[in-house]
């Protein structure tokens, strides 16, 4: 999500910038700085401050796919190429009216579904309208909603008919109509103050109170959230989930206020340092009036403290200065068990990445191995003595780590096949893969992964090929934990069944005779439907709790090891210390351990696993 609020008139950015498009272009490299892998559209929204009655003031663009940001992008060129202003370009009352999207106030957003649903109807920012403009408002933002039901029963109760049973739509309508009813509030002050006509909506638009709409509007929110919003009077703001789930970064100079999801997308579209951004708080919104006044307010009280630690290891943008050492940290706090798995024959082991997600985990742990072959260079120096040739001491300092570029993922070939054993076989070539720096039948081969969620990719193609070159032993790190549970607050995972640690542990619950506590777990999960949001529980947790996490990852060996396979299999996955100590800011862990920070995660696992056992009964 991006949020831009320029400062100054137009006039200015062409004085200095020579450049009218100064706040479009911002918005349009805070976006592309922050597109991910499984982008499924985009949109952006613009206000204009100076527009006069009968003109058009706030306006949006969407559109869907990887190519989304693009395509909204080139046709607001293709519109200023085609106009021959020539050099009118440079008057800023010219290009004020002649083009849509030179404004004042800016939303942009990137879709990645949460839900499973797509289409153009649920790409933001949504848009809410009306012949005030204070009241009309467009609102994005990165979250899911895990109480949707109490939110939309609460518009209904106020008397409002939803059109659509969408959280944005509803959220949108929510917001609205706290707008509405602020709006009306500055009506009834103004025209106790004497006021009429137009001095009455200039009197709302100076002094509304967006603070106090969101008071109202979000603490019945149960979810991972960050949400922003643009009125057509000129208000902008953003709001961040009292638990801290979901990430926000703003930056303010006398030019511009961005907020931005990503701390380095704004280091990088305005060349300004890390230390010069800040984080917005928990609970807190950031809102910027009219007039250009900027400040952050506490909008509802801290509940805890746990942003998402999923996002650091996999989805964020490791370009950024803590995400970057943290990555590196999640690498050197596997050197232990790695070694373990590889009987501590470094000399026989190579190490690599697959995919490019982990090759800075991969950098930590080649450091960390860096650190204990050191080690035993000294010891064995000392060993030497007094009367060490140059010879001995030299070959001990010889010795290094093998570290190499194994896998080479081939853009050009898409698995475009939907049969089963068509799509598996196209997918083992995906990747290109290093000959001739294994030795086969005597080298280790360690390979380290950001996640291993469903294993799929594991199973179909990347232990094929890996195995093509010969290793004695293939290891498969991940730097994350075991995944067990589904997200609730954002990234797509919301299946039991599709997670590989999940079927592991029932695979040892039938094969031990236990099914029993399967069935058990699914009453359990039944009762806490009736539970007070305050005392629910996370039932699923009992599935993994008769098994040692090594047992599970054992299991997981053996669901993703194909027959075919040659060499022999481990993997290894990062502990909840080792998490922990890497990321020691952002504690949300519930995909590993279950413990989700609001009611409404603990109440949709319980659901999860539900719909999984019932379907299970129901074949």
């Amino acid at each position: 999500m991006v949020m831009i609020r320029l400062l100054k008139p137009l006039n200015y950015y062409i004085n200095k910038y020579h450049d009218f498009q100064y706040g479009l272009g911002r918005l349009y490299l805070l976006m592309e700085k922050q597109k991910n892998r499984g982008q499924e559209g985009a949109g952006i929204a613009s206000v204009k401050l100076k527009a006069n009655p009968g003109e058009e003031y706030m306006f949006r663009d969407r559109a869907l796919g990887s190519g989304a940001i693009s395509e909204i992008f080139d046709k607001i060129q293709n519109t200023i190429a085609n106009s021959e202003l020539g050099e009118k370009l440079n008057d800023a009352d010219i290009v004020s009216k002649e083009f849509s999207f030179i404004g004042d106030l800016y939303l942009g957003h990137l879709r990645y579904s949460s839900g499973g649903r797509n289409g153009i109807s649920y790409v933001h920012p949504f848009m809410r309208r009306n012949n005030w403009r204070a009241k009309n408002l467009a609102l994005c933002g990165n979250f899911t909603i895990t109480n949707p039901d109490e939110v939309f029963n609460e518009i209904v109760a106020h008397g409002q008919h939803p059109r659509s049973y969408t959280e944005t739509y509803f959220m949108l309508e929510q917001v609205g109509h706290r707008l509405d009813r602020e709006v009306e509030r500055m009506f009834q002050i103004a025209e106790q103050k004497g006021l009429t006509g137009c001095d009455i909506t200039n009197y709302i638009e100076d002094n509304m109170d967006i603070a106090n709409v969101l008071r109202l509007s979000c603490p019945i929110w149960d979810g991972g959230y960050v949400v922003g919003g643009i009125t057509g009077s000129g208000e902008s703001f953003a709001v961040r989930d009292p638990w801290g789930v979901r990430t926000a970064f703003w930056y303010q100079d006398d030019e511009i206020v961005v907020l931005a999801s990503e701390r380095p997308a704004i280091q990088t579209a305005l060349n300004v340092e890390a230390g010069s951004i800040k984080e917005l708080a928990p609970g807190q919104a950031l809102i910027v009036k009219k007039n250009g006044e900027c400040r952050t307010e506490q909008i509802m009280k801290q509940k805890a403290l746990l942003p998402c630690s999923f996002e650091r290891v996999y989805f964020s943008r490791g370009n950024d200065v803590d995400i970057y050492n943290e990555r590196k940290e999640l690498g050197r706090q596997l050197v232990e068990p790695v070694l373990k798995a590889v009987d501590y024959d470094i000399d026989h082991t190579v190490f690599s990445f697959i995919p490019n997600t982990a090759e800075v985990a991969s950098y930590g742990l080649v450091e960390g191995f860096n650190q204990y072959l050191n080690q035993l260079k000294i010891q064995e120096i000392k060993a030497l003595g007094a009367h060490a040739t140059n010879e001995q001491i030299e070959k001990i300092l010889s010795r290094r780590i093998r570290d190499e570029k194994i896998a080479w993922k081939d853009i050009k070939l898409r698995t475009f096949i939907t049969a089963g054993d068509a799509r598996n076989a196209l997918a083992a070539h995906v990747y290109d893969i290093t000959y001739g720096v294994i030795e086969k039948g005597v080298d280790n081969l360690v390979v380290i992964d950001d996640s291993i969620v469903r294993g799929t990719t594991l199973r179909e193609s990347i232990l094929k090929i890996l195995d093509r070159l010969g290793p004695k032993r293939i290891v498969i790190v991940s730097s994350s934990p075991q995944v067990r549970y589904p997200d609730y607050y954002g990234i797509d995972m919301s299946s039991m069944d599709h997670f590989i640690a999940f079927k592991a542990a029932l695979a040892l619950l039938e094969e031990r005779g236990m099914w029993n506590v399967a069935t058990d777990v699914y009453y359990k999960c039944k009762e806490q439907l009736t539970k007070k949001p305050e005392e629910r529980i996370n039932c699923v947790k009992e599935i993994y709790k008769p098994f040692t996490d090594q047992e599970i990852s054992d299991k997981i060996v053996e669901l993703l090891t194909a027959p075919e396979i040659k060499a022999e299999v481990k993997i290894v996955y990062q502990t909840m210390d080792g998490l922990h100590k890497a990321c020691p800011n952002h504690p949300g862990d519930w995909y590993f351990s279950g413990d989700f920070p609001t009611p409404g995660g603990t109440l949709l696992v319980n659901k999860a696993y539900m719909d999984f056992y019932e379907q299970y009964r129901q074949n």
